[in-house]
């Protein structure tokens, strides 16, 4: 059980297994990263799924305290840490770790919605987060560089790039109306219902902060005025995009947001459909936890109770 744990949570980089994350999101070739922020992470959570409910399900008190405190731990200090950083790819390698944090909110509802958020989450996570990549891939084509503080001034040359990066961080950071807002509420309430008020209202808070790191991009690139421009954005290239390799880029930045913005408005049915996928899912009904709403709960009439002599 110990190294099936340690091998899931490095895998979805949850502290303190995430060490490797930072510096793998740094020195990496940007679409390489795009892919492991997203693809591990699904991957990983699967494996909790697929492993944890079936192989030890005798252990499940155990195994949920243990996950309870990499919640804790990955919300925490994945979101202190990012606003410390200077580098985009780093700041949203600590992005992804907190973000873990919250997706382990569903896991440990262990019930129909938990399920069900989980998978939604991560569909949203999918899309936000290979938009604000793709954002990051196009700028330090551009520029050279991925540090936050060149990004000032950017709407005054790329407006349309500007639009892209902003919908994917507010979505990140859970504003409305965009889709992570909808997915962190469906986790969030799916964790309340289950009773794990504490993590609730933990992740509330480094949601919160979290907002503030994703702003302070946003505001650098459209509210700096022109003589506050960076160098990179006072050089910055002609926008052409008929270069080799522009084309791809920008179909997965255009698909990237438009799924963003619409997966906000769609998300009732969306989860839904998540719903009932988990509801079809044999190896998922078995561990679910049942939980029954007391108003809902058949009262037996006076007439129907047995007489007694």
């Amino acid at each position: 059980l110990v190294f099936s744990i340690t091998g899931i949570a490095f895998k979805i980089s949850a502290v303190p297994f995430h060490q490797w994350t930072p510096d793998v999101y740094e020195g990496s070739p940007t679409p390489v990263v795009a892919f492991l922020s997203v693809g591990s992470k699904a991957a990983g959570f699967a494996l909790a799924i697929r492993l944890l409910l079936t192989a030890f399900p005798l252990v499940t008190e155990q195994w949920h305290f243990v996950f309870t405190a990499l919640a804790v731990l990955s919300m925490v200090l994945g979101n202190v840490v990012a606003l410390t950083q200077t580098s985009m790819k780093r700041m949203l390698a600590y992005s992804s770790i907190a973000q873990a944090g919250f997706v382990m909110i569903g896991f440990l509802a262990s019930s129909e919605a938990g399920y069900a958020s989980m998978v939604l989450y991560l569909l949203i996570y999918l899309f936000m987060n290979l938009g604000g990549f793709t954002c990051v891939i196009l700028f330090s084509l551009r520029t050279g560089t991925d540090q936050i503080s060149e990004y000032a001034g950017l709407y005054q040359k790329d407006p349309l790039l500007t639009l892209g990066l902003s919908i994917c961080l507010l979505s990140l950071g859970g504003i409305p109306p965009f889709a992570g807002f909808f997915g962190k509420l469906y986790l969030f309430w799916a964790g309340w219902q289950a009773g794990l008020y504490g993590l609730v209202l933990l992740a509330l808070i480094a949601s919160v902060v979290s907002i503030y790191y994703y702003i302070r991009v946003v505001k650098m690139m459209v509210v700096k005025e022109p003589q506050e421009m960076s160098d990179s954005i006072k050089n910055y290239p002609e926008i052409r995009w008929n270069l080799p390799g522009m084309r791809p880029l920008q179909v997965g930045l255009v698909l990237s947001v438009i799924a963003t913005s619409l997966a906000g408005i769609l998300s009732n049915p969306l989860f839904t459909l998540a719903n009932d996928s988990v509801a079809n899912t044999q190896m998922l009904q078995s561990a679910v936890v049942k939980t029954q709403p007391v108003a809902s709960l058949p009262v037996q009439s006076n007439q129907s109770l047995p007489q007694r002599d």
